[in-house]
């Protein structure tokens, strides 16, 4: 297989990834993946696609998705948003086989209380000789690298790979507290990405690791390929910002099949970066980067998860609409391309508005309740605790909102008019500038007509025909010119649901009133 030479020399990349080629290797026949993020801050959306495209490997290939926690970092570690981030796979449907709340074969799940575990196994690599106490300092390693010409920061030397019993005890006296590193070895190590071809780490780039601090503490480069080891899971799909560790968590893999903790080396896939503004790695602080920011703007779990599935993966050529059923259906990892995916809001906010409209009025009617109280527009944030006028006029303007809105937290506007039994709203700002020099005629012809119209006649058809031939065939009115000024009487709004519609649920003494008052107020 031809190579091409990386941006960083010690890796090299295959052609057939650089192709953006998926690659051919096969799966395990009892697929096990996992999610384990740290709680160090609120969810975004690089975290979910992760869970995202596991929990898809998993239902497609009918295997076994595992949640755990990795919380040994007690300096950022929360439980706000430890809790948070169940929040958020509970709100977005991503449920889990086995680990954290639900319980398995192999917990705890919170690497916190796994500590005594990742002792013994430390234990066990350095009676092995896979690893070895390393008493060196940062200064230390430092000046060694520049004493032999090297980079001050080049990285660790190895230095400690030999010393003599006599010489850790002469570092003890000097109470100093070995960390424990892993022995790299002096071959390439190489593996084949899921997503990215075979990939390779030249000899000699990767430099003996940390696995324990001196003061004890386990790191990721030890908790996180133990607890894979021991909850068997055989494919690992994460970030590419992890790819740098992988050649690491190799080498350990290979002492812990030596040593019977590990039952064999897994598959590794790392999915692409998710691009911001300005072709910029999308960073946890951006705000397009936050799950609840996008929660709080009224994304359902459908749309979100859809658009999320299409950076780096599709379904199908010239199709982005799909559900979470078809998407667990047609999923596979080896299809998701190498090169970064940009986070474009907009195509997020189209691909929620086709899922909210694919809803049962019912069910949108439900989600939407929530962001309607939020706003004030509705008494109760519940169907059952809402009034029974809230009820029947919901349940009207359902069916006029529900195909107009895009988000949620856009019902309210548009349902705010029909649910308000003010006399008067003030038109926003874009609907009044769209008020012509004949807005007020029109009122007053508007007006004269719907007076004379019996309440049992009032009703959508009939309002539509008879102002369309006062207004339009008779006043000789342009339909935009003659409805217009009634919109932004009825609705406040320069967009809003259908005119007649509304002006039939919002009943006949609302919508005079309210034309009067655009009349006096213009």
């Amino acid at each position: 297989m031809t190579q091409e030479t990386s941006q960083q020399d010690s890796i090299t990349v295959s052609a057939d990834a650089k192709a953006g080629r998926s690659s051919t290797t096969d799966f395990p026949s009892n697929v096990r993946v996992r999610f384990c993020p740290s709680p160090t801050g609120t969810p975004h959306v690089g975290m979910v696609r992760t869970a995202l495209f596991n929990w898809a490997e998993a239902r497609h290939t009918k295997g076994t998705f595992v949640f755990r926690i990795e919380d040994t970092d007690a300096a950022r570690d929360s439980q706000e948003s430890y809790e948070q981030i169940i929040d958020a796979l509970r709100w977005l449907g991503l449920d889990w086989d086995e680990g954290i709340e639900v319980g398995g074969p192999d917990g705890p799940y919170r690497q916190s209380e796994r500590t005594e575990i990742y002792k013994s196994v430390a234990t066990k690599l350095l009676d092995a000789g896979y690893a070895y106490e390393s008493f060196s300092t940062s200064e230390e390693i430092e000046a060694r690298n520049l004493a032999a010409g090297r980079p001050k920061a080049f990285g660790y030397d190895g230095y400690d790979r030999t010393l003599t019993d006599e010489q850790k005890q002469a570092f003890r006296n000097e109470g100093r507290k070995p960390a424990i590193r892993i022995r790299m070895p002096e071959d390439d190590v190489a593996f084949d990405d899921l997503i990215r071809g075979e990939i390779v780490f030249k000899a000699g780039s990767v430099p003996d690791y940390v696995i324990v601090r001196p003061n004890g503490d386990p790191l990721y480069t030890l908790t996180n390929p133990v607890d894979d080891a021991m909850m068997r899971i055989n494919v690992v799909l994460r970030g590419e910002d992890l790819l740098s560790s992988t050649p690491r968590q190799i080498v350990l893999y290979r002492a812990l099949i030596e040593l019977g903790i590990a039952q064999e080396m897994p598959l590794f896939g790392h999915m692409p970066y998710v691009m911001g503004e300005g072709k910029k790695k999308l960073s946890k602080r951006d705000p397009e980067s936050n799950l609840f920011l996008h929660r709080e703007h009224g994304f359902i779990p459908e749309g979100l998860l859809n658009y999320l599935a299409l950076l780096g993966w599709s379904i199908g050529p010239d199709r982005d609409v799909f559900s979470m059923k078809e998407l667990a259906e047609h999923f596979d990892i080896r299809d998701v391309k190498a090169n970064p995916a940009h986070f474009d809001i907009d195509k997020a906010i189209a691909i929620n508005a086709e899922h909210i409209r694919m809803l049962e009025p019912d069910d949108f009617l439900g989600r939407a309740i929530p962001y309607l109280h939020r706003d004030g527009v509705v008494s109760a944030d519940s169907w059952d605790a809402l009034t029974d006028r809230e009820r029947n006029i919901l349940q009207a303007a359902a069916p006029l909102i529900q195909p107009r809105v895009r988000l949620l937290s856009e019902v309210a506007g548009m349902a705010g008019s029909l649910l308000s039994t003010a006399e008067y709203l003030e038109p926003e700002a874009d609907a009044r500038k769209q008020l012509k020099a004949t807005a007020g005629e029109v009122l007053e012809k508007a007006v004269a007509t719907l007076e004379e119209v019996p309440e049992g006649e009032w009703h959508t058809d009939a309002l539509h025909e008879l102002l369309s031939k006062v207004l339009v065939e008779e006043g000789g009115y342009k339909p935009r010119l003659a409805f217009g000024p009634i919109r932004v009487a009825v609705s406040g709004r320069r967009v809003s649901p259908p005119l007649f519609e509304s002006m039939e649920i919002i009943g006949k003494p609302v919508t005079l009133a309210r034309l009067r008052s655009l009349q006096n107020n213009l």
